[in-house]
C-alpha cells in the first residue's frame, strides 16, 4: 500500500509547492529579497505540509508522460508566479510616489539601497517601501496574501488551461493603477514643487545677485519633511486600500 499511495503523495506535494513556493519568493513582506532564502524556503515547505490536506483533492492523477508532468508542474508555478508578482507590482507605486517625492523635495541625489527591491533607489522610495513592509504586517494583510494562495486553487483548478488573456490584462491594470496611485501620492509634492520652484524664480529675476536657489534649498528640504510628515498617514492609508484590492481578487 505505502509503494502505491507515496508516489501519489510526493506528486502532489512537489505540485502545492511549485506553485506555494514561486507565490512565496515574490510577496512583498513575506518573500523580501533581504530575508534569508533559507527562512522563505523553510516557511514555503511549512504552508506546503499545512495545505496539502485542504488542496490536494485538487489534483488529479500524476501523468505517466514526462511531458505531461513538465506541462503541470510549469503551469502550477505560472500561478503561483502571477500571484507573487501582482502583489510585488503594487510596491513599484512606493518607487515612483518616492523618487517624485525626492526631486520636488531637493532629496533626489540621497541615495541607498531599497531592501525590498535589492537596487539603489530614493531614500524617500527606501523609506515608505520599508514603511509598508512594516505596515503590512501590522494590519495582518499578510493573511490575505496566504488567503490568496489556498483560494487561487478555486479560481486556478490543477490541471485546467490558464487563462493567460486574463493574466495579461490584469497585469496591465495593475501596472497602470500602480503607476497611477504612485503619482496620486505624490501630487501633493508636485505642487508644492511647482509653487517653491516658481517662487524662487521670481525671486531670482529680482535679485540676480544673490544665489536664491543656493539659499532657499535648505528651506526647501525642511518644508518637504513637514510636508511629508503631515501626509504620511493618508498616503499609507492610500497605499493599503489600493493593496487590499488587488489581493481580493485572487480571494473568493
Amino acid at each position: 500500500m505505502i509503494v502505491n499511495v507515496l508516489p501519489q503523495t510526493v506528486f502532489i506535494f512537489l505540485l502545492v509547492f511549485a506553485r506555494l513556493g514561486s507565490m512565496l519568493m515574490l510577496l512583498p513582506a513575506l518573500g523580501e529579497i533581504s530575508v534569508s532564502p533559507r527562512i522563505r524556503l523553510v516557511l514555503a515547505l511549512g504552508l506546503v505540509v499545512i495545505l496539502m490536506p485542504v488542496v490536494g483533492p485538487a489534483y488529479g492523477a500524476m501523468p505517466s508522460t514526462v511531458g505531461g508532468l513538465a506541462s503541470i508542474v510549469i503551469s502550477e508555478m505560472l500561478v503561483g508566479f502571477f500571484i507573487g508578482v501582482s502583489a510585488r507590482l503594487v510596491m513599484s507605486a512606493l518607487q515612483v510616489a518616492g523618487t517624485v517625492i525626492a526631486f520636488q523635495t531637493g532629496l533626489a541625489f540621497a541615495q541607498n539601497v531599497d531592501p525590498t527591491q535589492g537596487i539603489q533607489s530614493a531614500l524617500v522610495g527606501s523609506f515608505l517601501a520599508v514603511l509598508a513592509v512594516v505596515l503590512i504586517f501590522a494590519t495582518d494583510m499578510h493573511h490575505l496574501m496566504l488567503l490568496a494562495g489556498r483560494d487561487s486553487y478555486t479560481l486556478f483548478v490543477p490541471g485546467q488551461v490558464l487563462p493567460v488573456g486574463d493574466f495579461a490584462e490584469m497585469a496591465v491594470n495593475t501596472v497602470a493603477g500602480a503607476f497611477k496611485l504612485g503619482v496620486q501620492i505624490a501630487s501633493p509634492f508636485v505642487v508644492f514643487g511647482l509653487i517653491f520652484y516658481l517662487g524662487l524664480g521670481i525671486l531670482s529675476r529680482l535679485m540676480p545677485q544673490i544665489q536664491i536657489f543656493f539659499i532657499a534649498m535648505p528651506a526647501n528640504i525642511l518644508l518637504g519633511f513637514l510636508l511629508l510628515a503631515l501626509l504620511l498617514s493618508g498616503m499609507t492609508m492610500w497605499f493599503l486600500d489600493f493593496f487590499e484590492k488587488t489581493l481580493l481578487r485572487f480571494v473568493i
